[in-house]
């Protein structure tokens, strides 16, 4: 089972968990839907998974702590005061029911980490539909070096983003890397996917070798130029 649930104005939290067991929750943004879904489906929780700080991200912990106050929660150093109660930066996370590797990819903030399980890749604000975070750090080497870290994972890996951007990101990726078939058939298929209110996500690693603008890129010099080319599209 393999939810994203929207929250705010392009979030999504996410929630994954094999059959019968309790679930995993990747970034609480805020509980206003989460927990009617959790209730509805009588799912028990074994883990929050937070990748990075900002609050668009962690804003809904404390709550969700309200009612599930025994349940781990898991982040990076700098989630530390946001609600985190065990550091994990990098190696891995083993529970009753899951292994989880825990791969660091800063870029968009230092420390922020990408989660991967059962082939499912949780990677916040690292990697996008045909895109990548924004570099808050200012540190392009740094978030270059994870995207490669991310790009070397099998290519049937489900990637499961935290935000809605893709449509957007195909546009910029049109206008970087031309005529290219795949990116104009997934701007159709998206298209078509959001006029029903439907999410675009997850994507697949192999995919997004296709159409993503900062997997291609072949160097840091054109993964930093096309990132900045993108803030200004």
């Amino acid at each position: 089972m393999l939810k994203p649930i929207p929250a705010l104005k392009d979030n999504y939290i996410w929630v994954y968990g094999r059959e019968n067991c309790p679930v995993i929750v990747v970034d609480i943004t805020e509980i206003d839907r989460l927990l009617p879904f959790l209730r509805e489906n009588k799912f028990g929780v074994e883990a929050v998974l937070l990748t990075h700080k900002h609050d668009d991200h962690v804003g809904g912990v404390a709550a969700f702590k309200r009612y599930f106050p025994d349940v781990p929660v898991y982040g990076p150093q700098e989630c530390a005061d946001k609600g985190a109660t065990h550091i994990i930066n990098e190696g891995e996370i083993v529970t009753p029911h899951y292994r989880i590797r825990v791969i660091p990819t800063g870029g968009h903030t230092p420390q922020h980490v990408s989660y991967v399980t059962d082939g499912h890749l949780f990677c916040g604000d690292t990697l996008f539909s045909a895109g990548c975070g924004r570099v808050f750090t200012g540190n392009y080497a740094q978030m270059y070096d994870s995207v490669q870290r991310l790009k070397n994972l099998p290519d049937d890996t489900l990637v499961c983003p935290a935000h809605e951007y893709t449509l957007s990101n195909l546009a910029f990726a049109e206008s970087v890397l031309g005529d290219k078939s795949a990116v104009k058939n997934q701007q159709v298929f998206v298209a078509r996917l959001r006029a029903q209110n439907r999410p675009s996500l997850p994507t697949t690693l192999a995919l997004e070798k296709q159409i993503n603008p900062f997997l291609i890129a072949e160097n840091l010099a054109q993964f930093e130029a096309w990132r900045k080319a993108k803030d200004q599209f």
